[in-house]
């Protein structure tokens, strides 16, 4: 079936399903743009039509297309603005391979060494789909979850096993460098020819672009208009794109809609936090041909996989200081006694450890008698302020996440984030009421 016959087939169901007002308001002057084996583009010609067609009629247009393709597919609903953002793919040559580029994969993180359970099974079989049949398969590929549950060894696999089973081209990048680069453009002289042909040859002339913690490109607006120019760029190649986040498409808040849109016409998967057999699993793979493992009774292994629930890290975490209690005492044998005396810091304090942002929020807002939605709106009243201040410096304080993570869940800069700590901090060395209302949100916390 042609383009136009696909098109006049899917107006004539969705006329024969609506009344003439609603059809001719909605969908008359709508124009096919792209049709491909599973994407459909659709220019409805405004924001408002746009708006209001996603809302109402999604299941509609979705069934239609169903029963014309006669398979599901996806569709695009822009305007004509949003296409003139777009990069044309047909009359711009592919650019000439990049020689030089360092695809910054770890050799380390192969399929081989993941271990597989039934919170990451379909993960992985996915990631190993993609690795085999790279831009062909799902494009792109969406990986997200929380922080230490293995989308970057996910995607170092992917990497990994491309390049050794392939002529491809890898490169692997965070959120971070993209940026970074970036930036080194935008300093450079205008005028300076090469250095924007070097970025775009790094970025444009690969065959696999993988990219971590997407959330990061928060804020940074003239990157996300690049990105979106790349992306475009690369998928229209039949380049493959997979990328990570600490959350869905849709909870990307941070990023541009055309962005977001854009993350959902492939695939996107969801890793889960292990559960009880899972992380049993990795401790033994993590031991495995360790030259103490022998002396590690199983009962030891089923006492840390009961007590490391949050994430991957924290399991290693717990195996590396078993093992360096174990160098200094040297035992003839390591038994739940020695286990819990080694790790009774560790695993004592693990709910303490691994308080997250969410946590820490809803505490202060307690606390302050203010809600969560306060601290990340901005209303700017001394009462949300000081409690927002507080929180964002308990965050950095009391967690591992970077300063642009707990920016992003109060919905503010880096920048805001290390004024408001760094005056927090130099307050609390003279204000005494100031270091009791801390130490009182730690208890709560930690209670």
């Amino acid at each position: 079936m042609n383009n136009e016959s696909f098109w006049n087939s899917f107006l004539d169901i969705i006329s024969s399903k609506l009344n003439s007002i609603s059809f001719n308001t909605w969908f008359k002057d709508a124009k096919l743009i792209k049709l491909t084996e599973d994407k459909v583009v659709i220019d409805v010609g405004s924001k408002y039509k746009k708006d209001y067609i996603a809302r109402f009629y999604d299941d509609l247009i979705e069934e239609t297309l169903v029963s014309v393709a006669n398979h599901n597919c996806t569709y695009e609903l822009v305007t004509p603005e949003e296409m003139k953002e777009e990069v044309v793919i047909e009359n711009e040559p592919e650019l000439p391979r990049y020689k030089d580029v360092n695809n910054n994969l770890n050799p380390s993180y192969t399929f081989d060494n993941f271990v597989v359970g039934e919170s990451n099974r379909l993960a992985q079989a996915i990631a190993l789909g993609v690795a085999e049949q790279p831009g062909k398969l799902y494009n792109p590929l969406f990986i997200y979850g929380k922080s230490g549950l293995g989308k970057t060894h996910l995607m170092h696999a992917i990497g990994n096993y491309v390049v050794q089973n392939s002529d491809k081209t890898v490169l692997y990048v965070t959120s971070e460098k993209f940026i970074e680069d970036f930036t080194g453009i935008t300093k450079k002289d205008e005028d300076n020819y090469d250095i924007v042909k070097h970025f775009k040859e790094k970025y444009r002339s690969i065959d696999v672009l993988i990219i971590d913690d997407i959330q990061f490109l928060g804020g940074a607006n003239k990157t996300q208009d690049e990105f979106f120019n790349t992306f475009n760029f690369l998928h229209g190649l039949n380049k493959q794109i997979i990328i990570s986040s600490d959350r869905s498409p849709d909870d990307l808040k941070v990023l541009e809609e055309r962005l977001r849109t854009r993350f959902t016409w492939g695939l996107t998967v969801n890793i889960m936090p292990p559960d009880y057999n899972l992380r049993l699993k990795i401790l033994k793979n993590k031991m495995a041909g360790h030259e103490v493992s022998a002396l590690i009774k199983p009962d030891v292994l089923e006492y840390i996989a009961n007590n490391c629930e949050s994430d991957v890290r924290h399991l290693e975490g717990a195996v590396n200081r078993l093992y360096a209690y174990t160098a200094i005492y040297s035992p003839k044998e390591i038994n739940l006694e020695f286990a819990q005396e080694a790790l009774k810091d560790y695993i004592g304090n693990s709910l303490y450890i691994t308080n997250n942002i969410t946590k820490i929020q809803k505490a202060v807002a307690e606390y302050f008698d203010v809600t969560v939605e306060n601290l990340k709106s901005k209303k700017r009243n001394a009462t949300i302020n000081n409690a927002r201040q507080i929180a964002m410096y308990i965050c950095k304080m009391t967690t591992e996440e970077t300063i642009e993570r707990i920016g992003l869940e109060f919905n503010r800069n880096h920048a805001t984030v290390i004024h408001s700590c760094d005056k927090i901090n130099q307050e609390y060395k003279t204000n005494p009421q100031l270091k009791q209302q801390i130490k009182d949100i730690k208890e709560k916390i930690a209670n």
